[in-house]
């Protein structure tokens, strides 16, 4: 092995570039998804607290008893917290988790990618204790904000972590596993929301708040027990290392042909990237990210708008509306008697639809998902919006507005859900993976913190008052979702991380399904006459690691 004297087997065959998967390694991979649940907690668990008698209580010091909010009063939806305090406590975590995915791709690049990861999960306790402590909304306020940095070093990484340590034919899966873990921590949210809804004490809020640690200690601990990414030692130039911890994730010897084989394709892989981008200063490093131009399909450029993009087009199905707005939408709507209930069988669909893209985003694809649910949505969002605009008084109506809410959100978790998560963690070569993948969850965040800003304003009763309305702005922007995916978005199944490298500069989206790798970078590299990476190439990589 390299450092040893003896050269890397490498192969020119394209269907010979990775070990085949063990159920050990599958296991070690999917642990990481765990990271989805604290997050999907720390989403799911706001829209209850928002609506709790104790809590506005708390917050307002308005009395639940008064006739001026019961039905048929002279203000039946009086008793919530303005739209402002809404507004600050629900998009103040968005804004930190924006700055957090931000800071992670340096921490990741100088400490790995597992260590970023636990260092998230002990920020984001600190944040919890100041939220679980509070009993003002200032140190509320505080909480939610330092918890934002640690769920922003965790949703990055986590990404970044899986796309890396995965194999090529269960990668999609495994990454959709997140989405399902957040889907997870959503519903336990609304669990132990509805739980504690009635409870008179600050143990209401209290309980829900404080149990979100829990879910960052496992992370945590679990992590010290799983090996870092191969991929981060090779471009720190740590190759022996890299091949240790990737026989580990693919239950072979180190020395095994299967380990140096895929070892020598990523050598390989990050060297040519190197020589088309070279590395330099800290801010050059960052500026890669940005070179080449808009219109070529291989440039950087292109690579982080679609990354960017497509986790600013998640976040415009409106998704989060329902999960973090959705109680107190539910309780403005004036027609049902426990939206807590609701709400719990909104995350309980989301929960259930999530697992068959485990199934269809490897056997249909990337691509084909995101354009179907794309369609799917903005037709169920335009016949809620349709509905609740005509006849949205009629209990029977809004029986039906919230069948077809969680049909949309069916779609949803089978396809966008998961599918812009894989499809970051994908299209970035290794030079610039962690900064693009934390330019694109810092995406997803900024406009997250941007919808919790300004939906109250259009939902609220004391401000625009939109009601069903709002699903009009949702079922428009979908409709944009549906064209993007269709021009923009490439397929990537079934391809290894330097494979989609070298499809994304050969095709465009709409012809990528029909790509297939012809060769391999390490045969293209130079491979010697013993049939293995020749060692000008590992050397190269090595002390250009060494600088990094």
């Amino acid at each position: 092995m390299p450092g040893g004297g003896v050269g890397l087997v490498a192969t020119a065959d394209t269907g010979r570039i990775e070990a085949p998967v063990t159920l050990k390694a599958y296991m070690m991979c999917a642990f990481a998804a765990f990271g989805g649940i604290f997050f999907g907690y720390d989403s799911g668990y706001i829209s209850g607290v928002l609506g709790m008698n104790y809590f506005v209580t708390l917050y307002t010091g308005l009395d639940p008893s008064d006739p001026r909010f019961a039905k048929g009063g002279s203000d039946p939806t009086g008793f919530a917290l303005p739209s402002w305090q809404k507004s600050l406590i629900v998009s103040i975590l968005s804004a930190g988790t924006f700055f957090g995915a931000l800071m992670a791709g340096d921490i990741a690049d100088f400490t790995g990618r597992r260590t970023t990861i636990i260092l998230g999960c002990l920020v984001f306790i600190v944040g919890v204790i100041l939220q679980t402590a509070s009993s003002s909304y200032g140190l509320l306020v505080a909480g939610r904000l330092v918890a934002g940095f640690g769920i922003g070093f965790v949703s990055a990484i986590i990404i970044l972590y899986m796309s890396e340590i995965s194999p090529k034919k269960v990668r999609g899966a495994i990454v959709s596993g997140y989405q399902f873990c957040i889907t997870i921590g959503l519903l336990l949210a609304s669990c132990v929301d509805y739980g504690t809804q009635n409870y008179t004490t600050s143990a209401s809020y209290r309980v829900p708040v404080g149990l979100q640690m829990l879910w960052a200690m496992i992370l945590a601990v679990g992590l010290f027990f799983l090996p870092e990414s191969p991929r981060y030692f090779v471009k720190r130039g740590k190759i022996d290392r890299a091949a240790t911890v990737l026989g580990r994730l693919r239950g072979q010897p180190r020395d095994s042909e299967f380990v140096q084989t895929e070892l020598a394709e990523i050598v390989a892989n990050h060297e040519y990237e190197l020589q088309v981008v070279p590395q330099g200063s800290y801010f050059s490093s960052w500026a890669n990210c940005f070179k080449g131009s808009i219109w070529q399909q291989k440039s950087n450029l292109r690579r982080t708008i679609l990354g960017t993009s497509l986790q600013m087009m998640q976040q415009w199905t409106g998704i989060n509306f329902i999960f973090y707005f959705g109680t107190t939408f539910f309780q403005e709507l004036g027609t049902i008697s426990n939206p807590f209930l609701i709400g719990l069988i909104t995350t309980l669909v989301n929960v259930c639809s999530t697992p068959i893209s485990f199934y269809i985003v490897e056997r249909l694809g990337r691509r084909t998902i995101l354009i179907w649910g794309a369609l799917g949505m903005l037709i169920c969002e335009f016949i809620v919006a349709i509905a609740g605009t005509v006849d949205g008084g009629n209990p029977t109506t809004v029986k039906a507005e919230i069948a077809f809410i969680c049909i949309y959100i069916f779609f949803f978790a089978s396809t966008w859900g998961p599918g812009a998560w894989v499809v970051i963690g994908e299209i970035f070569p290794l030079p610039i993976r962690s900064r693009g993948v934390a330019l694109s969850t810092a995406s997803n965040w900024l406009w997250n913190c941007i919808i919790a800003v300004i939906t109250p304003y259009m939902v609220g009763t004391d401000q625009g008052n939109l009601g069903a309305k709002v699903f009009f702005i949702w079922g428009a922007l979908c409709v944009a979702c549906f064209v993007y995916a269709y021009m923009l978005i490439p397929e990537t199944k079934g391809l290894s991380l330097e494979q989609v490298d070298r499809m994304l500069e050969e095709t465009n989206a709409r012809n990528s399904s029909k790509w297939v790798p012809h060769s391999t970078f390490a045969a293209e590299m130079g491979l010697t006459d013993k049939g293995t990476l020749a060692p000008e190439i590992v050397e190269d990589v090595e002390r250009k690691g060494s600088v990094v």
